[in-house]
């Protein structure tokens, strides 16, 4: 996954802003702005949502659309 692509959301397994998950439930299609490791491990994508939302996933947490 990398800058600039569409993702959709395939599941949420941290706690996220309410009107995030209101959002994701509507439409789960947003595009990764940024990324970063984690705890050294892992990779966190930024996904903005159309209305300007956003927040941070896991990449477990994201399916790339074609």
């Amino acid at each position: 996954m990398e800058i600039g692509q569409q993702v959709k959301v395939r599941r949420v397994r941290q706690r996220i802003p309410g009107n995030i998950i209101s959002r994701v439930k509507q439409n789960p299609i947003g595009t990764i702005k940024d990324f970063k490791m984690v705890d050294g491990s892992g990779i966190g994508f930024w996904v903005q949502f159309e209305e300007n939302l956003g927040t941070w996933f896991f990449e477990d947490e994201l399916e790339p659309i074609s």
